[in-house]
């Protein structure tokens, strides 16, 4: 690890707490304020938030392919100066369709400094060594939920949700913009770093290769397994607030129980790294997904008392720091470092746009059912079927050189030097 490397790694690892924290995890403590404040609805104002990452997700392709293309430090930098402006106008819109508008405008600067760029960041920079800052950047995001939901309702209880997003526009500004501007100067070579046990004959037809991959049907299915996932996963977040208060539990209460929940995210990914020495790729997917599931089922179905559904919440929030290491490792592990950055944009976006809708279908679906338990009853079973489908997804790629032939080498090799550097 060189100096350079490792101070990219910390610098991502502070921007992508405060990045998390301020852009996606400050909003399920505001909503109700901001419903209550303005008139609109919990799921009109839920909606513009959703509409946000919804966009984001799309955006995701061309910021992919520009990041691999110009490298890390342009993209994170203008994400995050864009998602300053996006705040700030969100903090000031003087109607739903400023809001609204605000909100698109933050969702495309997510795509610019969210997991996916640094991931792409870091894979590109430490190829074969990529684990092991792949699980420290994802642990440190972890406490984004921890440090930002009751931070937020604290400052909720002195200010407005306008001033409570204005000073988190101002934070946000202050940490990220000359972290991404000053740290990530590293050079930009993502295809130095080949996969581990593949070897291309013709590596010039990278077009080619790459949409022989986006076809086959271990990226497809595998996709699917995973959007599925996220959507349940990420419905969970926004909308555990209204469940635990249904269920008695004060809205400061359920405001430490998401922020808990990024503890959880933190021992979640502490284990990843053993799970990635005893299951190859498809295993360890299929694993985290059904786990998540359950997790989210006995949400639903558990009354109480409050200490348990706190450590539910918990436990759902270690599953999801879990899940968010397999989407970190997935494309990499299967298909190779080299190819990272093109094809991680196509097979995030339905996740993320399925993290994106999560919020608004989820308080949508919990008010045509009558019910947020019977929300998480629906949303656990969503999980189950993405497990059933990443167990169906074969376990060997499609070769992208030749379209039919497998590559074994590509996954057994991938899980060899996981297990290997899990040991270090």
């Amino acid at each position: 690890m060189t100096a350079g490397s490792r101070r990219a790694l910390i610098a991502l690892c502070i921007t992508e707490i405060v990045s998390y924290g301020v852009l996606y995890y400050a909003f399920p403590v505001l909503a109700e304020g901001i419903a209550d404040d303005t008139g609109w609805s919990r799921t009109t104002v839920t909606a513009a938030f959703s509409a946000g990452n919804l966009l984001g997700a799309v955006a995701g392709v061309p910021v992919g392919r520009l990041l691999g293309r110009r490298g890390p430090r342009p993209v994170m930098t203008a994400g995050s100066i864009l998602a300053v402006a996006a705040l700030a106008g969100v903090a000031q819109a003087p109607s739903y369709g400023w809001f609204l508008a605000a909100w698109l405008v933050a969702g495309v600067a997510m795509a610019g400094v969210f997991y996916p760029p640094a991931f792409a960041a870091l894979t590109g920079w430490y190829g074969p060594k990529r684990l092991p800052a792949l699980t420290t950047l994802t642990l440190a995001a972890g406490f984004a939920s921890t440090i930002f939901a009751p931070l937020t309702a604290g400052l909720a209880t002195h200010l407005n949700w306008r001033e409570v997003y204005l000073v988190l526009a101002a934070i946000l500004a202050a940490i990220t913009i000359p972290a991404h501007a000053w740290a990530l100067r590293l050079p930009w070579r993502p295809d130095q770093h080949p996969a581990p046990g593949h070897i291309d004959p013709n590596p010039a037809p990278h077009r080619d290769g790459d949409r022989r991959v986006l076809g086959s049907r271990m990226f497809l299915l595998l996709a699917a397994a995973m959007t599925l996932s996220a959507f349940a996963l990420y419905a969970v977040v926004v909308n555990l607030v209204p469940l635990l208060t249904g269920r008695g539990l004060s809205t400061t209460l359920a405001a430490w129980a998401i922020g808990l929940g990024g503890v959880g995210q933190v021992a979640g990914r502490l284990c990843y790294r053993p799970l990635a020495t005893r299951l190859t790729v498809r295993g360890r997917t299929a694993a985290v997904i059904g786990a998540g599931g359950l997790a989210t089922l006995l949400l639903g179905v558990l009354p109480g008392p409050a200490f348990a559904l706190v450590g539910v919440a918990m436990l759902v929030g270690a599953i999801r720091g879990m899940f968010t290491l397999v989407e970190a490792t997935i494309v990499a592990d299967l298909w190779g470092a080299e190819r990272f950055a093109r094809l991680n944009g196509v097979f995030n976006a339905p996740l993320t746009g399925a993290t994106a809708l999560a919020p608004s279908i989820g308080a949508a679906l919990a008010a045509a059912m009558g019910s947020y338990p019977l929300l998480f009853v629906a949303l656990g079973a969503a999980g189950g079927l993405g497990a059933a489908l990443a167990i169906a997804a074969t376990a060997v790629p499609t070769s992208p050189v030749t379209g039919g032939a497998a590559v074994v080498g590509t996954v057994t090799a991938a899980d060899t030097v996981a297990s290997q550097l899990a040991g270090q």
